[in-house]
């Protein structure tokens, strides 16, 4: 069925006003019942263009729905995907203005920075090794525009994976230097220990789901660059923050990643 280019203007346009007055929208379908993936990819593309256009530049992606459970919730058979944009990345230094967002949660991630551009179709979990300067702590910072999270495929994707924001720890480790599937992490917040978890989680591998990003992409004419940062996906599911929290990720081997919100 689908929709056209119209529909797909005012369904970017209403997750952008979401965004900038903090009030969010219906579920897409409810409002758009013809809805499919390939419209919310392009619904997401339109945000995007928009904010790169305004200056902001490609930082990397992120993967979502990685977790078989995830994927069972969704009712799909693969993961999904967004932008994470220059305007999207903050730092361990400075608080998080809570204000910028509806109801945001954290994702414990594996971060992946790219040494070398990644092949499109036909990558592997090998290639993905060899082009990988080094991983790093990562937290994922993540929101919905829609009301209260009721979420399916078509508004996530849209939503640039509910994607909006990414804070990498100061460590850096060669992927040579440690078992990427085997990495254990634990997140705190505000000194009590919400969650442990491990990077296995990421589909057995989250090199798997770093390779699975760059064969989808490619389909679409982009690839994976030298710089950019893949996020594959979160250790353990995400826990929501409010302002005030104290919120520190620690990963066995490869250092801490820490952020407050004001």
């Amino acid at each position: 069925m689908g929709l056209n280019a119209a529909q797909r203007l005012d369904a970017a346009e209403a997750l952008r006003m979401a965004e900038a007055t903090q009030v969010a929208v219906p579920p897409l379908i409810t409002t758009y019942p013809g809805i499919d993936v390939v419209d919310s990819y392009e619904i997401q593309l339109l945000n995007i263009r928009r904010r790169l256009a305004a200056g902001a530049t490609v930082y990397g992606h992120k993967v979502g729905l990685s977790s078989k459970a995830m994927q069972e919730m969704m009712g799909v058979d693969e993961p999904d995907y967004g932008h994470l944009l220059s305007d999207m990345v903050y730092s361990e230094d400075a608080p998080i203005p809570t204000q910028s967002f509806l109801l945001p949660r954290v994702e414990v991630e594996v971060g992946f920075v790219l040494g070398d551009d990644l092949p499109g179709e036909g990558c592997t979990a090998l290639d993905v090794l060899r082009c990988t300067d080094f991983i790093a702590p990562a937290i994922e910072l993540i929101d919905s525009r829609i009301a209260d999270w009721k979420i399916g495929l078509f508004d996530t994707i849209s939503d640039n994976a509910s994607s909006c924001g990414v804070i990498l720890g100061k460590e850096r480790v060669k992927p040579s230097e440690i078992d990427v599937k085997a990495i254990d992490a634990t997140l705190d917040i505000n000194g009590n220990r919400v969650a442990e978890g491990t990077s296995g989680a990421v589909l057995g591998d989250p090199t798997i789901a770093v390779a699975w990003l760059a064969n989808k992409v490619a389909s679409f004419g982009v690839r994976l660059e030298k710089g950019h940062v893949v996020l594959p996906g979160s250790c353990t599911r995400a826990y929501d923050v409010k302002p005030g929290d104290d919120v520190v990720a620690t990963f066995k081997g490869l250092g801490s990643v820490s952020l407050k919100f004001s």
